[in-house]
């Protein structure tokens, strides 16, 4: 359903706009969900509030810890305590000692990362510490790069174990980590595309033969672009989301107007079709399950919704997966490649 943003009513096509956008957008909204509105507002309040609590006695707690001898002090006379004052822990970040008293205390001061840097840097905290105190601030880590996400033995094996169901491994950037025999049967040999470019959307996107292989092409594209901005959202000035959307833009049309509709959707389980050249149509459920070791990396299986579907699985494992297009740069650059396939 659409919604009319002059009246605020629905129409067929499009979802309605949830209230709290519709409050920021100066729509009409009723009492209860007012009221709702606010309760909101009210728990985003408390959760904030209480993220500062325990990030200033998380900090308070690694003072007393460090003593001055650790960071290069003379112990000094009459301490009540073996750990630093909240002045010579200011003094050494190089900040007030008003506003660290209040970061301590959880005041609603706005912490930046810097600061935490030096917070960190001061107090000696490990790995796991600093991505603490970075995770209660809600703020990236300056000095902590991504790691790059990567795929075990143990995945690997329950993704062979799957088939001739087809399955794969998907980072936050939707870059494909692993997949197995039947999923290259489905989607093509994306192991020959240059590591950067082995990529959902991308190919998506970038590859004219996925408009043919995935039916109703444009509304998934669509729904794949809302789902991509949603995800962004946790990774504003992450160079590699920022070389993904470059290069994406600059190379499809159709992926810069999609993305200009500002549209978000959550990543969740959904139906879709492919028609494959050889193998035929296949009508499946795409199920994600979420890698507890590694965050926003999933594995997707597509497992069969009738009995058609079931029957066709085994010829994606004997298949020869399509070769796909390189991109530009690698088409320039390179030699010719082969078409020989290499199962995940």
């Amino acid at each position: 359903m659409t919604v009319d943003i002059e009246r605020g009513a629905v129409a067929p096509g499009r979802a309605p706009v949830p209230r709290i956008l519709r409050a920021q957008a100066g729509l009409d909204i009723a009492d209860d969900e007012l009221a709702a509105l606010a309760d909101h507002r009210q728990l985003s309040r408390e959760n904030t509030a209480e993220r500062r609590r325990l990030l200033g006695e998380f900090i308070r707690s690694r003072r007393e810890r460090t003593t001055p001898d650790m960071v290069g002090m003379p112990p000094g006379l009459r301490r009540r305590t073996p750990g630093l004052r909240r002045e010579e822990v200011a003094l050494l970040s190089g900040i007030g000692i008003t506003w660290y008293t209040w970061l301590e205390q959880g005041r609603p001061i706005n912490v930046s990362g810097q600061v935490l840097q030096s917070v960190a840097r001061v107090l000696h905290f490990d790995a796991s510490e600093r991505a603490h105190v970075f995770a209660l601030a809600e703020l990236p880590d300056p000095q902590q790069p991504p790691e790059a996400a990567q795929v075990g033995a143990g995945v690997q094996f329950m993704l062979d174990q799957l088939n001739p169901v087809p399955a794969v491994v998907v980072g936050p950037r939707w870059e494909i980590l692993a997949g197995n025999r039947a999923h290259l049967g489905l989607i093509g040999d994306y192991h020959a595309l240059p590591y950067d470019y082995r990529n959902v959307m991308w190919m998506c996107f970038c590859d004219p033969h996925w408009r043919t292989l995935v039916a109703h092409w444009e509304e998934n594209a669509r729904r794949m672009v809302a789902k991509l901005r949603t995800a962004m959202a946790e990774h504003v000035g992450d160079p590699g989301w920022a070389t993904l959307l470059e290069r994406l833009e600059l190379n499809s049309p159709d992926f810069r107007q999609m993305w200009d509709r500002q549209e978000v959707a959550p990543i969740e389980n959904c139906i879709k079709q492919f028609r494959h050249a050889q193998a035929g149509t296949f009508d499946v459920e795409v199920s994600h399950f979420w890698l507890s070791d590694q965050r926003a990396v999933r594995m997707s299986v597509y497992t069969p919704l009738n009995d058609a579907t079931g029957d066709r699985l085994d010829l994606l494992m004997s298949v020869r997966p399509r070769t796909l297009p390189l991109p530009p740069a690698a088409v320039d650059s390179s030699a010719p490649t082969t078409t020989e396939s290499r199962a995940g």
